[in-house]
C-alpha cells in the first residue's frame, strides 16, 4: 500500500473542474486530503453544455442539494426528452422521451407488443410508439410533473432531467465547494513540472511565479487537455470518420413566453441546430461540418433562426469528435473534455463529467496510482465513450434525407462494427441488446430507432401467446390511462413561476 493522496489538484474551472472538487469535498470529507482547484478568469470556459440527462439529479442528491434552490441559482427549467427535427427527412419529427414506453407483460417487452400491433394489422392511427409515453404526452403538450411514486400509476414512468446555465452552475459549485473547505488559485498555469524517474507530475507553476505541488492531478482544462495531452502526450483517437462535424457557433437569445419542456435538435443543411429553453433566455447553437459549410455562413444561419434577439455576439467552437486513448496516465486523471468530446446530440457532456467523477472516487487511488485500478477506470471510460459514439452516429447514419452533400455523406459513411450488429439484430425482431452499464437504456435506443425509420421485420414470438382482441384491448386501455393522467397537469411555465417565487 502507497501513502495516502494528500493533495489533490483539479486544473481547470468551469462545469469539470466544479463538479469534481464538489463531489471529493463531498466524498473525501475535510481533513483526508487538501483539495485544491487552479483556474484562471482570463480563460474562458465552453460554457453552453446548457442541457442534461435524468442522472445529474443523482449527483444534485449526493451534494444534498435542493432542487428549487438549483433552479433558482441556474435560472434552469425541466426536460424531459429531445425532440429530434427534420433528421429522418424535412417536415418529420419525433421525440426521444425520458422515462420508459408502456408496460411489459409477462411474456414480452412493451415494445414487442406494439410491433406485433403494428405487423398484424391491428394498430390504428393513435398507436404511434409516442402515444405510450407519459414524457413525450407532456412535452408535446407543454406540461410537467414529477414521476408519481406509486409504480402503477400511468405517470410513475416519467422521468426528467434540466436545462440550465451552465456558468451559473459553476458558480453554484464553487461556492457550495469552498464553504466545504476546497481551495482555489487564481493563475495561468506556465508550466508543468515531472519526475525524471517516474514521470508522475509533480506540480503546476503559475504565470506569478506560484508553484502548486499535488500528488493526484485532475486534468478539466478542456479541449487543451493540458496535462493528458500536452504534457503526458496521451494519444487522441479520432472519430471524425463517423461524426463529421467540427464546429458549433452558439448565441443566446432572448426568452420566449412559452418554456418548452425538452430540447430541440433541428437538423440543418451541413448539421443541426440546438434551442434550449432556460427561464432568462434561450440557448441557440448550430453544429456543423466545416467540410460543408463555412463559418460565415452558419453564423448567418444560426442569427436567422433563433427566433428572438441575440443578447450576445455569437462564439464560435471547434472540436475533434474523439476520447484520448486513457483517461488516466500517471497521476494525472482527465475529466470532461480533456479527455474526450462527444458533440451534444444527445446532452452527454455533463454527464460524461459525472461518470468520469464516479468512477474516480470508486478507483480513487494511494500514491502507488496502481495499474490494475488505472486499465479498469480506462477500460470502463472507453467502453462508455463507445457506446455513446455508436448512440450518435445513429441519428446521422439511419436518415432518409439526401438533400444537401452533408446527408448524402452521412447516409453513405461506413458505420463501426458495433452499431452495425445492434442495427441489424434491431432489424429483425426488435431486439435490442446492451452493455450492463451502457449510458442509454432500451428506451431510448427504441426511440431512437423507430424514430429514425427503423422498423424490425417480425417480432418476438412470445408476444404472440396475447390473442389480438386481448392486446388491442389492452393497448388501448393503456394510451388512454397515460392521456388521462397527463392531461390535468400544469403548464411547465407555472411550475418555473412557483419555484421563482420560492415555493416549488
Amino acid at each position: 500500500m502507497g501513502d495516502p493522496i494528500r493533495t489533490a489538484v483539479i486544473v481547470g474551472g468551469g462545469t469539470a473542474g466544479w463538479m469534481t472538487a464538489a463531489a471529493m469535498a463531498r466524498l473525501l470529507g475535510r481533513g483526508r486530503a487538501t483539495i485544491r482547484l487552479v483556474e484562471s478568469d482570463a480563460i474562458g470556459t465552453v460554457g453552453v453544455g446548457e442541457a442534461t440527462i435524468p442522472a445529474i439529479r443523482d449527483f444534485n442528491a449526493l451534494l444534498g442539494i435542493d432542487e428549487g434552490d438549483f433552479l433558482r441559482a441556474t435560472q434552469g427549467s425541466f426536460k424531459l426528452g429531445i425532440e429530434f427535427v427534420d433528421w429522418l427527412r424535412p417536415g418529420h419529427s419525433y421525440l426521444h422521451p425520458f422515462g420508459t414506453h408502456g408496460r411489459d407483460a409477462q411474456t414480452a417487452r412493451f415494445h414487442q407488443l406494439w410491433l406485433k400491433l403494428v405487423q398484424d394489422g391491428l394498430a390504428t392511427a393513435d398507436d404511434d410508439l409516442a402515444a405510450y409515453s407519459a414524457s413525450t404526452l407532456a412535452a408535446r403538450q407543454g406540461r410537467f410533473a414529477r414521476p408519481e411514486l406509486n409504480s402503477n400509476h400511468p405517470l410513475s414512468t416519467l422521468n426528467y432531467a434540466f436545462h440550465f446555465d451552465a456558468a451559473l452552475y459553476a458558480r453554484y459549485l464553487r461556492q457550495w465547494s469552498e464553504q466545504r473547505g476546497v481551495l482555489r488559485s487564481e493563475g495561468t498555469i506556465t508550466s508543468v513540472a515531472r519526475d525524471g524517474t517516474s514521470g508522475l507530475v509533480r506540480s503546476v507553476t503559475l504565470v506569478d511565479g506560484q508553484v502548486i505541488e499535488g500528488d493526484l492531478f485532475v486534468d478539466c482544462s478542456g479541449f487543451r487537455s493540458l496535462l493528458l495531452g500536452e504534457t503526458l502526450h496521451e494519444p487522441f483517437e479520432d472519430w471524425s470518420a463517423w461524426l463529421p462535424c467540427d464546429r458549433a457557433v452558439a448565441v443566446p437569445s432572448a426568452a420566449g413566453d412559452r418554456i418548452p419542456p425538452y430540447t430541440q435538435a433541428i437538423a440543418d443543411a451541413a448539421g443541426w441546430r440546438w434551442r434550449i429553453p432556460l427561464q432568462h433566455r434561450t440557448g441557440n447553437g448550430y453544429v456543423y461540418s466545416s467540410a460543408h459549410l463555412s463559418d460565415d455562413a452558419a453564423r448567418a444561419r444560426l442569427l436567422a433562426t433563433i427566433g428572438g434577439e441575440p443578447q450576445a455576439e455569437p462564439r464560435q467552437l471547434r472540436f475533434t469528435a474523439g476520447r484520448r486513448r486513457h483517461a488516466w496516465s500517471h497521476n494525472v486523471v482527465a475529466i470532461g473534455l480533456s479527455s474526450g468530446f462527444l458533440e451534444p446530440l444527445e446532452s452527454t457532456s455533463i454527464h460524461l463529467i459525472q461518470t468520469g467523477i464516479s468512477r474516480l472516487m470508486l478507483f480513487f487511488p494511494d500514491q502507488d496510482f496502481a495499474m490494475p485500478d488505472r486499465d479498469a477506470f480506462n477500460r470502463q471510460t472507453a467502453r462508455e465513450y463507445d457506446d455513446v459514439r455508436d448512440f450518435l452516429i445513429l441519428h446521422y447514419k439511419a436518415t432518409e434525407r439526401c438533400d444537401t452533400a452533408f446527408w448524402r455523406h452521412c447516409r453513405d459513411m461506413p458505420m463501426p462494427d458495433s452499431l452495425a450488429r445492434k442495427i441489424e439484430l434491431f432489424r429483425s425482431r426488435g431486439r435490442i441488446v446492451r452493455h450492463q452499464e451502457e449510458l442509454f437504456s432500451e428506451d431510448s435506443w427504441l426511440a431512437v430507432l423507430v424514430g429514425q425509420g427503423i422498423m424490425p421485420a417480425g417480432h418476438d414470438p412470445l408476444a404472440d401467446t396475447i390473442p389480438p382482441d386481448a392486446l388491442r384491448q389492452q393497448m388501448t386501455a393503456l394510451r388512454g390511462a397515460l392521456q388521462r393522467a397527463v392531461a390535468p397537469l400544469p403548464p411547465h411555465e407555472d411550475v418555473l413561476a412557483r419555484y421563482r417565487s420560492g415555493g416549488g
